[in-house]
């Protein structure tokens, strides 16, 4: 049965994002560079010549997420091959991808949390006739990566997490840790706990599962800006897994790509039979019973950050694409919709099957589809 499972996990759609806009900012490059030219490269040759290109042309730039930069890189490497398109992704993080959206600076954003309402009004001014939309297309779980010498397995639930984060448990060998992980030497370390210091859609999500499961324990309200006191930031994903890389007795939280190097990330308690590790497996488990919210052409998805299903991992995120549903600029029109259309396809999502993204279930994938062609 579990062999059945996870076979079916695998069969499920993936999905993607891409993203587009005014070559002005692409001086503003990114320090986010944790690309795997593996995934890419094995896949660019064999796909590009599947790739639709129409009418695209010229080139796109975006900014947002930096949970997703690793997978824009390797789509990228097909498309551009294919269509000659250059697309320059900031990855600034989800903020700043938001702002530059409203602001009319991009065509897409990337973002790991849906548009507020009041960023959906801002959206009106820039979509003529229209207003933004979020498309999910690709998921992923967001590892607590660590750095503890002499620890190779660790696990930890959410009030551990919480009081981690709220400096409230400084120390490795602190006895709520040792309870989590019988047999194991926790060397008496200090804690060093690295969060986002730009808004961050991960740190959205990493929050609302704390909110979610240990409310007495995380009294924040949350968003895209830490508030806990203490601790050490770092800006984009890219970052914080630096830092955790380097420092000992450090941990962070990132996108499971960013786990590597020496990093090993934390298997969570969710009151399962067992602990579950990131995967893209365990993360797909908890993204296919994910509900569509959003009304209209809008897609966003309500995760469940409660689940104790068997092998579900519980802090995922989806990565959502934000565009005009109407009153996208004709210049870049095309080219958008080409990306678009390749990164929810078939030969597009096969691109991801090696990077650590977890798929978007095949129903919902198939109405991101629907909704890339009716783009105006």
């Amino acid at each position: 049965m579990k062999l059945q499972r996870k076979n079916r996990l695998r069969a499920l759609s993936l999905g993607a994002i891409a993203v587009s806009g005014a070559l002005a900012l692409t001086a503003c490059g990114s320090d986010d560079n944790g690309s795997n030219d593996a995934g890419g490269k094995s896949t660019a040759s064999a796909n590009a010549s599947s790739v639709k290109c129409d009418n695209a042309k010229g080139q796109l730039l975006a900014d947002g997420s930096s949970a997703q930069k690793n997978a824009i890189d390797a789509w990228v490497k097909t498309f551009s091959q294919a269509c000659g398109v250059q697309i320059n992704y900031k990855g600034g993080g989800s903020g700043a991808g938001v702002t530059a959206f409203t602001q009319g600076q991009v065509a897409f954003a990337g973002s790991d949390s849906a548009l507020k309402p009041e960023e959906v009004a801002a959206s009106k001014k820039v979509c003529s006739g229209g207003q933004g939309i979020d498309l999910p297309m690709v998921g992923g779980p967001i590892a607590l990566g660590y750095n503890v010498p002499g620890v190779d397995n660790l696990v930890l639930d959410a009030p551990t997490l919480a009081k981690i984060f709220d400096s409230k448990i400084t120390k490795w060998n602190d006895p709520a840790i040792a309870k989590l992980n019988k047999g194991v030497k926790l060397p008496d370390l200090k804690i060093q706990a690295f969060h986002r210091s730009d808004e961050s859609g991960t740190t959205d999500n990493f929050t609302k599962y704390l909110i979610a499961t240990t409310p007495d324990n995380w009294k924040y309200s949350g968003g895209k800006a830490w508030q806990a006191k203490g601790g050490q930031s770092a800006p984009q994903s890219a970052g914080v897994a630096q830092q955790v890389k380097q420092t000992s007795g450090a941990i962070g939280y990132f996108e499971l790509s960013y786990v590597k190097d020496g990093i090993k990330a934390v298997s969570i308690d969710t009151g399962a039979s067992k602990p579950v590790a990131p995967s893209t497996e365990s993360a797909t488990a908890d993204i296919a019973a994910a509900k569509v919210v959003g009304t209209g052409k809008d897609l966003t998805l309500q995760l469940d950050y409660k689940t104790k299903a068997e092998g579900a991992y519980p802090i995922t995120l989806v990565t959502y694409e934000i565009v005009c549903d109407k009153g996208n600029k004709a210049d870049t029109l095309p080219a958008t919709k080409a990306f678009l259309r390749y990164i929810a396809s078939e030969d597009g999502q096969k691109v991801l099957s090696g990077i650590d993204y977890a798929p978007v279930p095949d129903a919902i994938i198939a109405k991101v589809r629907t909704t890339i062609e009716g783009l105006s």
